[in-house]
């Protein structure tokens, strides 16, 4: 598995990544969450061993990143933000490059290209310069190289920047299908990207972790969680009054003029009961009942903010 221990990176008198500790497993797909500047990218780069910490450890498979830096990188797979390339080079002619640093020679060097190019979905552009694609087309040429040496883990920054809904559903795919006997971390500030493909999630705020959990788990901590959304074929008199006077309500948003209502509960309470025998007892006519998991912007907001606070006192 991946460790990471007490990791810290200083530059000059700003902390970047403070003590930062956790450990990832194969099989797990972490989403690394923060807002601008909260030291994603700086602890992506010390994982992979392009930036050295100032303090703390990381061990790749049993391998010191400082210490046996070859032996853990031949583990990973890095696309770095940006998805940096030759940019001269064809998109093959750099496929091609990569394999060959990575040790491929001939046939097998062949094999392992054509494997990536078809995962990704470069065949059509195999012909032309990096430097001429689109952003998404640079973005899949970047995870294409990560996956040339089958790496038993994966660190992707941003990884479905730049591209269209469909081309995220693919590589959303392709994670969740690398995801079932490799270690995969995930650098987003894409929320729905969590829900999407990730089986844990992390959230730092100035250098420092937040909150560690399942989606699930991060959901529940929402102020929506178990909110009621109810619609109503026609406008509802008086209903905004009639469901705040419920024991176990929040609050009470009513839209659209009557005819749908977001209903708040308080933290840990269960609505729909309560709300449903209203409902009956007056008869109004439903269109459709939803009860919210939560919102990961709620949580990520609400998490952060105090954070960045803090860390400013």
């Amino acid at each position: 598995m991946i460790k990471v221990q007490q990791l810290t990176k200083q530059f000059g008198d700003f902390t970047a990544v403070n003590q930062l500790s956790f450990d990832v497993a194969p099989g797990e797909v972490l989403g690394f969450l923060g807002p601008n500047g909260a030291g994603k990218s700086t602890t992506m780069k010390m994982i992979t061993g392009f930036l050295p910490p100032t303090s703390g450890t990381v061990e790749v498979f049993g391998h010191d990143i400082s210490r046996q830096p070859l032996a853990a990188k031949r583990c990973m797979g890095y696309l770095p933000e940006g998805a940096p390339a030759y940019g001269d080079m064809t998109v093959l002619a750099f496929l091609r490059f990569i394999a060959e640093v990575r040790g491929f020679r001939a046939a097998q060097q062949k094999q392992r290209v054509a494997q990536v190019v078809d995962k990704t979905g470069l065949t059509e552009v195999l012909g032309q310069a990096v430097n001429t694609l689109s952003k998404g087309y640079k973005r899949r040429v970047g995870l294409a190289q990560t996956l040339i040496h089958d790496p038993q883990v994966l660190i992707l920054d941003e990884p479905t920047d730049g591209l269209d809904p469909n081309q995220k559903q693919q590589v959303r795919d392709l994670i969740r299908d690398l995801a079932a006997d490799k270690i995969v971390i995930v650098s987003t500030h894409i929320l729905e990207e969590v829900s999407a493909v990730c089986s844990r999630a992390m959230i730092i705020a100035a250098g420092q972790k937040v909150i560690d959990g399942t989606p699930a788990e991060l959901e529940a901590r929402s102020r929506y969680h178990q909110a009621l959304s109810i619609r109503f074929r026609e406008p509802v008199a008086d209903g905004a009054a009639a469901f705040a006077a419920l024991a176990r309500v929040q609050e009470v948003d009513e839209l659209q003029q009557g005819r749908e209502y977001l209903i708040i509960p308080q933290p840990g309470e269960t609505l729909y009961p309560d709300v449903s025998a209203l409902i009956e007892q007056h008869r109004w006519p439903v269109e459709s009942v939803h009860i919210e998991r939560g919102r990961l912007d709620d949580v990520f907001r609400s998490l952060t903010q105090v954070s960045q606070s803090v860390a400013q006192c």
